[in-house]
């Protein structure tokens, strides 16, 4: 009797995916060519909805021009370089692409990147590329002469695309560059090169990083050109007892293979660090003389400190609760401190140290008043003198205008979902003033020229796609479009949407949480709709923003989803330390009280199904939608997690043990903010999505979530993708199959529409 009840849900079941199947099928051959429809062709077969392209943008020294990429109108195709005059727009093309054709080639070299020389005669052209973990950081270089046009391929004794991060010496004399974690250097005039290290391996790590570092340090070029171009400072990583992890590949070859990755797991051994210096002439490494032991504390930042004479870096412990600012003696390799910063919680990595007055003082940025301000800190580090003042945070650094005396930065003190220009007095005696017209609300980029007089400015909000303009300074007027999008506006106007929605929920005890809102095209608020809540919910990303909803997204209220995103405590918004550093030692458990709580409260309003409600996210916010699943099943019924974390001790040390410490430390954060202790509460419907092939969140932890999902005989779905990394886009097909996947598991389990 019971297996004939089986039989006959599953036979339901079945009928009802047949359904799904058959209505997918029709509405996108139905809604194909209706532009008011959104398809999942539409988004990721016929890419319809492509922002214009524009650079990279290069502003030259004294700020009078900016170069640029663009196409070339020529026979042999490619991209040209040309040079744009500020205040005239007068254009003038650089390089052409037949300048970049080599010797006995027909194409021009495709430029994935490129750097001028300090006085601007030469040109380096980073090509022929391959990824190294997330990003292309590895490939060749040619230098090309401006006056003479001659084209020269550097480190021509290295294989194709295994040069890394080359840049010009300050007196544009010679270029070093890194092969195979040795650092070299090749002189301009004679295409000499002098290899400067040579205990270079895959476990001794000269000039740039192991996985770790890069992931989450953000550190992938790992040497430094003195001012006077006769020394580089560099890191040195000895990964030797870091354990390798194990990645399998079952599809690429007859019998499979396994791929190692340096990858130290909380509590586990890192990588032993140190930085030094060497002539450029060659000979040894001076290394700086730190205490401590090299695998228990990072070096997170380091640069030369206004001379050829000392470096400064950025000393953290493995806590990273404390940064020790640290001069180091290029000659003797002595260090002193000069300055600490602690925190109960965690520290980030200062990117704004910037030296003025000669070198005798530096900018920095600091949280200890509870805020993010800027201050100016002595060299001896005795004076330590604030900048920016106010309950609001600094979010970055866009230049110092040393000569004209100010310090412009992003911030947005009345909306944390908005970014906006501000300018302040580096005497600090004044208040900060803003820039950025109050007439554009939304989310503001700048890339400002080295003299402040211009700036390449990107806007956007959720109602207004990408477009850039060039701006004069301080008055921000628009000079001229760079991107004005006129096509893809066109295209998104005669979408059928509502607007996005920005509101706040209140969850007690004074927290109130941004969310935004896309509601139905026919939307009744005397009705009830199904709501898909999308989350991240870690201390890596907001989500909260005012910039273009994913049309996924769209396409998905389009079909009846209430689509809405909430932002808990945690998240890294400008809304002061005590918010963002709430969730330490309770990763995963603040985050998700907080997502359930605005969840029920959203379930509640008048035009919410609380019986529908589902969540997907992806990475954190593939945890945080298992974490929602598995600890409060009575409020979501549907989840969609890709790439999740499901037990905390598999991440990495870096990220997990600067929120959470180490599982000795912290037994019962990890125990409770795991989502894998908590899958036996799982009653709703949970489809897990990951890629085998993943170096950043292994596929180790989906693995172990399955067996403890069998364990307590759970029922959910699954699909692995061979080989697909954590951005699970590799491979032909596999973007539209991966969102073809989550629309039809979503429809299925959660129908659509009001009721």
């Amino acid at each position: 009797m019971f297996s004939a009840i089986i039989s006959i849900r599953r036979m339901q079941y079945l009928i009802f995916l047949c359904i799904v199947t058959l209505l997918l099928s029709v509405l996108n051959a139905y809604t194909q060519d209706d532009p008011g429809m959104l398809t999942l062709d539409r988004l990721f077969t016929n890419n319809e909805f492509i922002s214009e392209r524009f650079g990279p943008a290069r502003w030259l020294e004294d700020g009078s021009g900016y170069t640029t990429l663009e196409s070339s109108e020529s026979e042999t195709g490619g991209r040209e370089i040309v040079k744009y005059d500020p205040e005239s727009g007068d254009r003038t093309i650089l390089v052409t692409s037949e300048q970049l054709v080599p010797e006995g080639e027909e194409n021009p070299l495709q430029i994935s990147d490129y750097h001028w020389s300090p006085d601007g005669s030469k040109l380096l052209i980073f090509t022929n590329t391959q990824r190294v973990w997330r990003y292309h950081t590895r490939g060749d270089y040619w230098v090309m002469d401006l006056e003479s046009g001659q084209l020269t391929q550097l480190g021509t004794f290295a294989e194709p695309s295994t040069m890394m991060f080359a840049k010009f010496s300050p007196d544009g004399k010679k270029v070093g560059y890194v092969v195979k974690h040795n650092i070299y250097v090749e002189d301009m005039a004679t295409s000499q090169v002098k290899q400067l290290t040579f205990d270079g391996t895959e476990d001794m790590i000269n000039g740039t990083f192991d996985w770790v570092y890069e992931e989450e340090f953000g550190l992938r070029d790992g040497f430094r050109w003195s001012p006077d171009s006769k020394s580089i400072a560099y890191w040195q990583l000895d990964a030797s007892e870091v354990r390798d992890f194990f990645m399998i590949n079952n599809t690429d070859s007859l019998y499979s293979y396994i791929i190692p990755v340096q990858y130290p797991k909380v509590g586990q051994t890192l990588s032993a660090c140190r930085v030094g210096v060497i002539p450029v002439e060659g000979g040894n490494t001076v290394w700086m003389q730190l205490d401590g032991d090299p695998q228990n504390n990072y070096i997170a930042r380091m640069e030369w400190a206004a001379n050829s004479d000392e470096i400064i870096f950025q000393y953290l412990n493995r806590h990273q609760n404390t940064i020790q600012l640290m001069l180091g003696d290029a000659q003797t390799g002595e260090v002193k401190n000069i300055y600490t910063e602690k925190d109960d919680a965690w520290l980030d990595v200062i990117d704004d140290l910037v030296w003025m007055d000669d070198g005798t003082s530096f900018t920095w940025v600091s949280e200890q008043t509870g805020w993010r301000h800027i201050y100016v800190i002595s060299r001896d580090g005795k004076s330590v003198q604030p900048v920016t003042k106010g309950d609001f945070d600094v979010i970055s650094i866009q230049n110092i205008d040393v000569k004209n005396g100010y310090v412009y930065f992003i911030a947005s003190p009345d909306n944390a979902a908005q970014r906006y220009l501000f300018r302040v007095p580096l005497d600090g005696k004044k208040d900060a003033e803003r820039l950025t017209p109050i007439d554009e609300p939304g989310y503001h980029r700048y890339q400002v020229s080295p003299d402040s007089k211009w700036a390449i400015h990107t806007f956007m909000n959720t109602s207004t796609p990408m477009t850039i303009d060039l701006v004069s300074l301080p008055n921000h007027k628009s000079v001229r479009m760079l991107v004005d999008n006129k096509e893809l506006k066109e295209k998104l106007s005669q979408l059928d949407m509502n607007p996005v929605e920005f509101f706040k929920v209140d969850i007690g005890d004074g927290v109130e949480l941004d969310g935004w809102m896309i509601k139905p095209p026919d939307f009744d608020p005397d009705k009830e709709y199904p709501i898909l809540f999308h989350v991240y919910g870690e201390p890596a990303g907001q989500r909260v923003l005012d910039i273009p909803p994913r049309l996924w997204h769209v396409m998905m209220s389009q079909q009846g989803y209430i689509v809405a995103c909430v932002d808990n405590r945690g998240t890294p918004a400008p809304k002061g330390n005590k918010w963002r550093k709430s969730i330490y030692m309770q990763i995963g458990i603040l985050s998700s009280a907080d997502q359930a709580k605005a969840a029920e409260i959203i379930g509640g309003w008048d035009y919410v199904d609380e019986d529908r409600i589902a969540i997907w996210g992806w990475s954190g916010g593939g945890s945080s939608t298992l974490q929602a699943m598995f600890r409060y099943p009575e409020i979501y019924h549907t989840g969609m997690s890709v790439a999740p974390v499901p037990d905390q001790q598999l991440y990495d040390a870096i990220y997990q043990e600067r929120y959470m410490r180490t599982v000795e430390e912290n037994p019962e954060g990890f125990e409770n903010g795991s989502p894998i202790n908590h899958a036996k509460n799982l009653e709703g419907n949970l489809l897990i999505v990951h890629g085998t092939g993943d170096d950043n969140v292994h596929y180790q932890g989906t693995e172990k979530l399955i067996n403890e999902l069998i364990k307590y005989n759970k029922y959910f779905t699954m699909m692995a993708y061979p080989n697909r990394s954590h951005g699970i886009y590799e491979g032909e097909g596999t973007t539209l199959h991966l969102y073809e996947l989550l629309t039809r598991y979503l429809m299925t389990n959660m129908p659509p529409g009001e009721k």
